[in-house]
């Protein structure tokens, strides 16, 4: 049976780091890290995960501050207040909670964050810094950043020799997750819903990240024993176990069956889901040690 890699511990480990250096960064120099959150709108689940932000923020001693904004708030209005945040010295980490109510246009809006306040790891700055492996000044997207952590503390920093395989290819998760693989020296296939012989690819890597969005579509023959499988995926399949109209999350991987195969596996729910508001804290204190010229600490 694989190790199942309890992800509520790990982001709890995380969060300890951001608390110690949010503490020592303002003993030392005097700066309270500082993040804003922008909701536009009122859909509840983007009003309970900007709630968990906020929440998570002033745990870890930062300085947090929340923008409500009503559905009718305009692109201008929008890209107004981003302005004044990114000429405010006292925040640190800009986040738009996605996705914006029709018909405010997110682009323009994410790429208008200053890089350096960009704790989604969502501007095309960060983007081409991780792919060209700078890791120093760059911010790095929270979900595959918390997913690296995993790999990092199963297989070190070092990868070398390892194969690599990550199915899909998002802007906010493969694309990344590839680049920090890459970046830490393993080889690494991109494979995706195009791809030939998928399970046949699957088989050859010893550390398998599955990030498609298809409820348990790895299956156990595509694993190799021993792999390490890390799943993304978050799909809600119909539960009438639990009663009529009942649903359960499942992720991408079949886990079951898989964890017979591999040697350590995230579950879902309970894996990479809680690393990526734990990985959302740490970009805020690296960004606000970045700006008060104090090295930050590594997660």
């Amino acid at each position: 049976m694989a190790t199942v890699i309890d992800g509520k511990n790990v982001a709890a480990s995380v969060i300890q780091t951001v608390k110690s250096a949010t503490a020592a960064l303002e003993k030392a120099s005097g700066v309270t890290t500082g993040l804003a959150v922008i909701i536009v709108g009122d859909d509840p689940a983007s009003h309970a995960y900007v709630g968990s932000k906020s929440r998570m923020a002033k745990e870890c001693g930062f300085k947090s501050v929340q923008h409500t904004l009503p559905a009718e708030t305009t692109q201008e209005e929008l890209a107004g207040l981003v302005a004044t945040l990114n000429a405010d010295p006292s925040i640190h980490g800009i986040l738009v909670q996605l996705p914006l109510p029709k018909p405010l246009d997110s682009e323009p809006i994410i790429q208008s964050i200053l890089p350096e306040k960009d704790v989604d790891g969502l501007s095309v700055v960060n983007a081409g810094k991780l792919a060209t492996g700078d890791l120093k000044t760059g911010l790095v997207s929270c979900t595959p950043a918390g997913a690296m952590v995993f790999v990092r503390r199963t297989h070190g920093e070092d990868l070398s020799g390892l194969n690599a395989v990550v199915i899909g290819r998002s802007n906010l998760f493969g694309k990344p997750m590839a680049q920090l693989l890459l970046n830490a020296n393993a080889t690494v296939t991109m494979a995706h819903s195009r791809t030939k012989n998928l399970a046949e690819v699957c088989r050859n890597a010893d550390i398998l990240v599955a990030a498609v969005g298809r409820p348990e579509m790895v299956k156990a023959d595509w694993v190799k024993p021993g792999a390490t499988v890390i799943d993304v995926g978050i799909n809600r399949v119909p539960a009438p176990e639990k009663g009529e109209g009942k649903t359960r999350l499942v992720g991408d991987v079949a886990f079951r069956e898989v964890s017979e195969i591999a040697s350590t596996i995230t579950p879902v729910p309970g894996g990479v889901g809680p690393m990526t508001i734990a990985m959302l804290m740490a970009n805020t204190v690296i960004a606000a040690h970045r700006a008060a010229g104090q090295t930050p600490p590594q997660f």
